[in-house]
């Protein structure tokens, strides 16, 4: 089983090339978010407690979060591995899987961190317009509206959510790059970590991801 796990910044572009890499490499992409949902919605023993939590407003504690993971894991679909997409989220997080996975036999194989400028993040993030009438999303820098500031589909205002606003996404950014970077040095630690530059267009960051997984043979001929 190969377990990777896919680190960066909001906006770094991780679910993008979570799902460009499940489908080339034949493994699930699992999402912790997702997870979380679809055990609430079986009501399942481990949904049962992510609800009680999420109801209260209160973070999910690691070891529940481990144990929706592992059970993921064990589904027929991840036998050769899978690539974990929004956990582990701070260094506390990295050692509880690494234990629950050593348990199995296994460990992370590699932590793809994709690394994007602070300020990079904050235009990509900062350029999300919302039309007035339906919700429709628009991105000044990756999907611009016909018009500037009109909806394509129907001609509303475009406005900016409060959590967009460069000041925000700055703030948020800040109060999140640190428990990243005490997870990516985990992960230099353990010998896991591999830094991509994630400024690339999105088919040349995809080509540097699937060329640090390659086996190294492969690698020299290709």
């Amino acid at each position: 089983m190969r377990v990777l796990v896919l680190l960066g910044a909001p906006g770094a572009g991780k679910g993008t090339q979570a799902q460009v890499l499940a489908r080339t490499l034949g493994i699930p992409h699992i999402a912790t978010g997702d997870l979380f949902r679809a055990a609430v919605r079986e009501g399942t023993t481990l949904g049962r407690e992510v609800k009680e939590y999420m109801d209260r407003g209160e973070l999910v504690p690691d070891g529940v979060t481990v144990g929706i993971l592992l059970d993921r894991l064990s589904a027929s679909d991840a036998r050769d591995g899978a690539i974990l997409d929004g956990f582990p989220r701070t260094r506390a997080q990295a050692e509880a899987l690494d234990a629950e996975l050593a348990g199995r036999g296994v460990g992370v194989d590699r932590a793809l961190y994709i690394d994007v400028p602070s300020e990079d993040i904050v235009r990509r993030l900062s350029g999300r317009w919302i039309c007035e009438a339906a919700g429709h999303v628009y991105n000044v820098a990756s999907r611009p509206p016909r018009a500037a500031g009109r909806c394509d589909i129907d001609e509303s205002a475009l406005v900016q959510r409060d959590d967009d606003r460069a000041e925000t996404v700055r703030a948020r950014l800040g109060q999140q790059m640190g428990a990243l970077g005490e997870v990516a040095a985990h992960y230099r630690a353990t010998g896991a970590l591999v830094m991509v530059d994630g400024g690339k267009p999105i088919a040349e960051v995809t080509e540097a991801l699937l060329d640090v997984l390659r086996p190294a043979a492969e690698r020299r001929v290709g």
